[in-house]
């Protein structure tokens, strides 16, 4: 066996390139990502839902995470974290996103733990319950 045949890489399995477009969304990207769209969200619902003691109740920061997520990922294939970093969420079997496939991944990711379990192709469980997987564009 060579050198060359025996490398692995996330998303080898799925007939995806190891780099450059439609590889897999790695880990600095993914936590980048979710870092804009939290901060999009708290700016948003602090905007929006403030109270006169300037706060936010945590869970309106999270349904507005969890709607802005859901809504983007609908009408432009990535949260404004993933378009800003240049992702893509898409259907690993191809064609169009089905409108339940952001809402279980979102849903999934808004409870975290299936986002941090990953499998060898760094795909979180919300991705797999989801059908979709994050590339780069």
């Amino acid at each position: 066996m060579s050198a060359s045949a025996s490398r692995t890489w996330p998303g080898r399995r799925l007939g995806l390139p190891e780099e450059g477009p439609r590889s897999i969304g790695r880990f600095g990207r993914r936590l980048g990502a979710i870092a804009i769209d939290w901060a999009i969200s708290y700016a948003l619902a602090w905007g929006i839902f403030h109270k006169p003691d300037l706060s936010v109740a945590g869970w309106v920061i999270l349904c507005v995470f969890a709607a802005l997520t859901i809504l983007f990922e609908l009408f432009f294939l990535g949260s404004p974290g993933h378009l800003l970093l240049r992702m893509r969420v898409l259907p690993v079997k191809g064609g169009r996103l089905a409108p339940w496939q952001p809402l279980v991944r979102t849903v999934a990711l808004c409870l975290v733990i299936p986002a941090v379990i990953s499998d060898e192709d760094q795909r979180g469980l919300h991705d797999r319950w989801a059908g979709t997987i994050l590339v780069r564009v």
